[in-house]
């Protein structure tokens, strides 16, 4: 049974033309953010809209993103409003005609107030590496005192948000079927590659086992 979010939707996240896309689910929500990682931030600097790309990832109902202390977009965030954006990229879609082309994509829009967290930073920078590059925290030299205070996490409520997901094939109308060109879907898909080791990384070190298919 699906569970929708606390404000799904709101009159901002209701999807109106192609309804049926649409999905409020918090699993589906959830699932889409774990999916794709890198996000775009909507805000406003100084009376323009701008918007950063930035790695995030999802600790339960809330999603998370990190930069420098000194960064001004990041400053620009705290305590205002901002639209958090991220899409996966599924296939291309070939009709008989222009008009019909179109992909398959799965994409979240979250609405909210940006916070800083000033408690428990290292813990949450800890989840993204481990999100990201699962196992290699406890690999690594420990965080140090003036890294943690050099970085600023930003965090997000997933209580606002909007789940856009498109399937399937062409939808040709009929007097279209009979055009003589192929018609169907490409499937796309980001993978990892072999690992390229640096020239003097530790010599006998195993190769991670970082793995994404997207």
């Amino acid at each position: 049974m699906k569970a929708p979010l606390p404000n799904a939707p709101t009159d901002r996240t209701r999807l109106r033309r192609f309804s049926e896309k649409a999905d409020y689910d918090a699993a589906t929500v959830h699932a889409v953010l774990d999916a794709a990682p890198l996000a775009h931030i909507a805000y406003q600097m100084n009376g323009a809209p701008m918007v950063l790309s930035t790695l995030a990832w999802r600790e339960g109902d809330r999603v998370f993103w990190h930069g420098s202390s000194a960064s001004r977009a990041l400053k620009a965030m705290r305590d205002q409003a901002v639209c958090l954006s991220v899409t996966t990229l599924d296939g291309l879609v070939l009709a008989r005609s222009a008009f019909e082309h179109s992909v398959q994509f799965r994409s979240l829009m979250v609405m909210g107030q940006a916070q800083e967290v000033t408690e428990g930073k290292e813990a949450h920078l800890q989840a993204m590496v481990e999100r990201l590059f699962p196992g290699r925290w406890d690999q690594l030299r420990p965080m140090q005192p003036q890294e943690v205070k050099a970085t600023m996490v930003m965090a997000l409520d997933l209580s606002e948000a909007s789940a856009k997901i498109a399937k399937g094939g062409p939808t040709d109308p009929d007097e279209d079927r009979a055009w003589p060109v192929w018609a169907g879907v490409v499937p796309l898909s980001l993978q990892t590659g072999a690992p390229l080791a640096e020239p003097d990384s530790a010599e006998g070190a195993p190769a991670p086992q970082v793995s994404w298919s997207l």
